[in-house]
């Protein structure tokens, strides 16, 4: 039961996981937004629009950025080819760090790089996905040829896949934000910023989100406590948050597990109190020939013991068992590979091992107080 109980818990806590790897998990995604309070004689309901400057001030003046990336969006593809081979897919626009911040999985060529990004090169990433479909009649798909995007040619440099295959993360091509700007007239104009930074604690990661929302609010001029001025979600705390549910979790079900534990014990311990009672006359015969009370206490131990733990053995196999049977046919969002490791094994023996100890330590007891002229009387 423990290892059951424990395995499922590791598949919960594996589960939760999945849901931030595909991503950083020190993260902050910051985007645009409306006013909603008004500030120094200015109404709510202002547009806030984010720019390369703001790009810039966050990657130099803000302490704590690591990795960091603009993405400006693009509402109006009307169309993305290869020859006659025609898709529908998303584009995005951002910085070589972003390849770091999502998680990039390069499978052939590399990602956006600074040079891309400093001499506007119309340059491409695509997923497996997307060059299967464009790509679907070449002999040699995808890499160093040409594909349109509203009627301008850029190349292929790179195929990556995304390690869930998440369907909304396959169909996507990214191209260098400068080059995007320039050739479909965004001028400076980003729509979100995302970061990875340097916090071990919730609380460091909140004082960086805070020292962001303050340079923002300084710059674009509203209220520094308007959430809806420049929406933020920091990944790092949602994450932490999670992580201490399962330590909940593991810690519950520890709490269940031994208290499953003591229960056989009180078993074991029961059927000891009556095996002594069916070998009293059998102590007694020993005891009146000279046997000490710590061999009539370590005969019943060393009994107790090999039953606890030749049964706690064989429940470790089945648990294991079950465990890997279930790894091999549950894999849902929320619950991936249960699995109990050597620790943990090792944990569960030598509390079999103590339990067994505890189980007969009573019962010997209780042996060690019978008199011999008593137990050559018994029936």
């Amino acid at each position: 039961m423990l290892i059951i109980l424990l395995g499922s818990g590791q598949g919960l806590e594996n589960g939760f996981e999945n849901q931030f790897s595909s991503s950083a998990k020190n993260a902050i995604w910051m985007w645009s937004g409306q006013t909603s309070m008004p500030y120094k004689g200015m109404n709510s309901g202002r547009e806030i629009r984010l720019t390369n400057d703001d790009y810039s001030l966050i990657r130099d003046q803000i302490i704590g950025v690591e990795d960091i990336s603009a993405r400006y969006n693009m509402w109006n593809i009307s169309s993305i080819s290869y020859k006659n081979e025609y898709g529908s897919f998303d584009v995005r626009n951002v910085h070589p760090d972003y390849g770091e911040i999502e998680k990039i999985k390069m499978v052939e060529g590399r990602f956006l790089n600074l040079t891309d990004i400093d001499k506007y090169r119309k340059v491409a990433i695509i997923s497996t996905v997307v060059q299967n479909e464009l790509f679907k009649n070449e002999d040699k798909k995808g890499m160093g040829k040409y594909i349109q995007i509203n009627g301008v040619p850029f190349q292929v440099v790179g195929i990556y896949e995304d390690k869930d295959n998440r369907e909304d993360n396959m169909r996507v091509i990214y191209l260098p934000v400068s080059t995007a700007q320039k050739v479909f007239t965004g001028g400076n104009r980003v729509h979100q910023i995302s970061l990875t930074i340097d916090a071990e604690t919730v609380e460091e990661s909140k004082a960086i989100e805070d020292n962001i929302r303050k340079k923002m609010a300084s710059i674009h001029s509203f209220d520094e406590n308007d959430k809806r001025a420049v929406g933020m979600w920091n990944s790092f705390e949602s994450y932490m948050e999670t992580m201490n549910i399962t330590k909940g979790i593991r810690l519950f079900i520890w709490i269940i597990g031994i208290g499953t534990i003591v229960a056989g014990v009180v078993g074991v311990s029961n059927i000891m109190m009556i095996v002594v009672k069916e070998r009293t006359r059998e102590i007694g015969i020993r005891k009146a020939l000279g046997a000490t009370p710590m061999s009539i206490i370590s005969l019943i131990m060393t009994e107790s013991v090999l039953i606890t733990t030749i049964a706690g053995y064989i429940g470790l196999v089945l648990g294991i068992s079950l465990l890997e049977l279930a790894g091999k046919n549950i894999d849902s969002e929320f619950f991936s590979r249960p699995e109990a490791d050597f620790g943990v094994a090792i944990s569960a023996t030598i509390l079999l091992i103590v339990s067994g100890a505890l189980a007969g330590f009573f019962p010997a007891r209780k042996a060690t107080a019978i008199k011999p002229i008593d137990a050559l009387r018994d029936e």
